[in-house]
């Protein structure tokens, strides 16, 4: 142990509130937490951090990441840039989960995987994920499961579109062997093995999870469909996804197109799936960050794209709490607690002893935030 960092007199919500108190760090965990902590005079270096005024909480997780570039929609020259580790740092953001989209044919599993080592030389923890938009999935070994059980950094399987022009058009049968793979690869290596499901505008929904976890004993909560804020009968759909056992994802990287042609903010559909009686374990935000944004004419042809904002998760955490006034705890576990739960990332997500020191500082009274921690690294 070369440094003890002391954050003293924190706001701590983890996330759940616990009080004002301190919490010790070393060696790129917590190694406790609590008041009248005072690790001086115990043989190491102490590093003291003031956090007095301010909230002391997890880092994000975000759950679905293009990291290594998203877009290409509109011809080559539209592929959106890879995600520097500074600008993750910047949204508070410490965990992420990469994703190939719409293209696996320029960008590659190889490439996803040297940017995630790459953001993880920073302090970041990067994982990604096997497959891509299509069916049969393209992989890195060969197969899911291979892709699975051998590389460490691949946790689960996505994005895998449904409903959506540039999907291949799966059947509940493939949906359903995949979703199998994915468990049975997970299940070799320890991981959750979860399907992220990318959902389209068409009207079918959610309808094809339903078929494939009714017709074969693939467990529903298998599935994560993201994008479910997309359009008010998407999202009534996804609230019922829910109450069948099932979990859904808003994305937070609206913009005011997106919205004027139907998409619900996703604070105010994590406020609104709350109403509805829903459990905060089962919803999630994500920031799609780096993806394209593409705006499509009435022929399906590409208008206009930008780049989603990584920064739109926190900001939206923020729009929970300020706008819709959730308390503080509910919108954090909803880009922490939550994420970390579905993905099956136990050390993150939460502050709590031998958990990793991945930890934001948010100002109390206007939640602009302060510093960055991950890894143990500030």
């Amino acid at each position: 142990m070369s440094e003890l960092l002391w954050i003293r007199d924190a706001e701590l919500m983890t996330p759940a509130p616990a009080g004002r108190g301190d919490v010790l760090v070393a060696n790129g965990h917590v190694l406790a937490m609590g008041t009248g902590l005072d690790p001086r005079g115990c043989g190491v270096p102490v590093r003291i951090v003031d956090a007095a005024g301010h909230w002391l909480c997890p880092g994000l997780v975000d759950g679905l990441v293009h990291f290594g570039g998203g877009g290409g929609e509109g011809g080559f020259a539209t592929r959106m840039p890879p995600l520097a580790a500074s600008t993750a740092l910047a949204a508070g953001v410490t965990t992420m989960i990469g994703a190939l989209g719409t293209d696996d044919v320029t960008r590659s599993h190889a490439d996803l995987l040297a940017c995630a080592r790459a953001l993880a030389a920073s302090g970041l923890s990067a994982y990604t994920l096997t497959g891509s938009y299509q069916v049969p999935p393209v992989t890195l070994t060969g197969s899911v499961r291979g892709d699975l059980a051998f590389v460490p950094e691949m946790i689960g399987l996505g994005e895998v579109a449904i409903a959506d022009h540039r999907g291949s058009q799966p059947s509940a049968a493939e949906l359903a062997r995949l979703a199998s793979d994915a468990r049975v690869g997970g299940m070799l290596a320890g991981k959750a093995g979860t399907v992220l499901v990318h959902c389209g505008e068409a009207p079918e929904g959610l309808a094809l999870l339903r078929e494939a976890s009714s017709r074969w004993p693939v467990p529903i909560k298998q599935w994560h469909p993201t994008h479910v804020n997309r359009h008010a009968a998407l999202l009534a759909d996804g609230f019922e996804f829910v109450r069948e056992g099932g979990s859904i994802d808003f994305t937070t990287s609206s913009t005011p197109d997106f919205v004027a042609a139907g998409e619900i903010p996703a604070a105010l559909a994590l406020a609104d799936a709350l109403a509805a009686g829903l459990p905060i374990e089962r919803l999630t935000m994500s920031s799609d960050g780096q993806a394209s944004l593409p705006h499509f004419d009435a022929q399906g042809r590409l208008v206009s794209l930008e780049v989603a904002p990584i920064g739109s998760l926190l900001a939206s955490v923020r729009e929970a709490v300020e706008l819709h006034r959730l308390p503080l705890a509910t919108a954090l576990a909803a880009a922490t607690s939550s994420p970390a739960a579905v993905w099956g990332l136990a050390q993150k997500g939460r502050i709590a002893p031998g958990l990793d020191a991945d930890l934001i500082l948010l100002d109390r009274d206007t939640l602009a935030l302060r510093w960055t921690m991950a890894g143990g690294r500030l």
